[in-house]
């Protein structure tokens, strides 16, 4: 039998604002441009299954779905445009909502949404992780230095694939063109390795944050990295000794620096232990896609 989600529910607005071109940066259409050919080499490595019954899904009415006014236009029609999946705490899935919602602290608070996301960990040949600063449009934890690539699958076939975490790959390998430039052919989705889930919550602000049930993802690739500039302010790549330096500085604010929260949870959890075992060779040893962890 389906799961369903069944809240009480209200009606959002009739109709949500239409983003013209010149909602987007004269970067981003260059970003789009030049990396439009790799979408056509998007693919999926399996066959997908028939398509998911239908879930209710939650919707509202108060003036925190409006438009914000101060909202970068590139980041607003994300908001709206994209619909994550909702979940539960056993990682069922139970309905969808859009982005903008999934991230209000008071619907996280009052209505307990919690959605599926993804973090990425990308090294290259020489075992050294790839590091993105978010940009300063971003909405939530603006210009903090995180994993490669953190997103949401979003409510669509493709990505609802619970098969050995496909839907997840799938999603990762999507975003990692979207916010990096890094072309799907770079980044096989056999070639992600699902180590484990945490759930986590984090406030970013008075009003925006997180609550994710987030599927971690290893990956060894040497790349071509062009970084959209709507969605990443700078990369860098990482030894050992250079990303405990970075934990030192966050840790004692020097230089500003800080980082996403659950970038920290999982380097303070496994991350170091992880990264021995990739590079011995054993990283499917420490695999663990049963145990959901509920960090703080």
């Amino acid at each position: 039998m389906s799961r369903l989600f069944n809240p009480t529910t209200v009606k959002l607005s009739s109709s949500l604002p239409i983003f013209p071109s010149s909602s987007f940066s004269s970067k981003s259409r260059l970003f789009f441009s030049s990396n439009f050919a790799a979408l056509s080499s998007f693919s999926i490595s399996k066959p997908l299954r028939s398509p998911p019954p239908p879930f209710i899904r939650r919707t509202m009415t108060d003036s925190a779905a409006a438009v914000d006014a101060g909202m970068d236009a590139v980041q607003r029609r994300l908001m709206f445009e994209d619909e994550c999946i909702l979940v539960d705490e056993n990682d069922h899935v139970v309905g969808h909502e859009n982005k903008y919602n999934c991230h209000l602290m008071e619907k996280i608070e009052s209505l307990n949404l919690l959605h599926r996301a993804f973090s990425v960990f990308l090294f290259n040949s020489k075992y050294e992780l790839l590091l993105q600063q978010r940009s300063a449009t971003k909405v939530t934890f603006p210009l903090v230095w995180t994993n490669t690539c953190c997103s949401h699958p979003l409510y669509r076939e493709s990505e609802l694939i619970d098969e050995d975490a496909l839907g997840v790959r799938n999603a990762a390998q999507r975003k990692l063109l979207d916010e990096l430039g890094i072309v799907a052919e770079d980044v096989p989705v056999d070639q992600f390795t699902p180590l484990g889930r945490i759930l986590y919550k984090a406030p970013s602000d008075g009003k925006w944050g997180e609550h994710e049930l987030d599927y971690l993802l290893f990956i060894v690739r040497d790349v071509k990295v062009n970084p959209n500039p709507d969605e990443v302010a700078d990369i860098k790549y990482v030894n050992r000794e250079q990303l405990k330096e970075l934990l030192r500085k966050a840790d004692a604010g020097e230089e500003g620096l800080k980082l996403s929260p659950w970038f920290r949870l999982v380097v303070d959890n496994f991350f170091f232990k992880w990264w021995d075992h990739l590079e011995k060779g054993t990283l499917k040893e420490v695999v663990d896609m049963k145990t959901i962890h509920k960090l703080t």
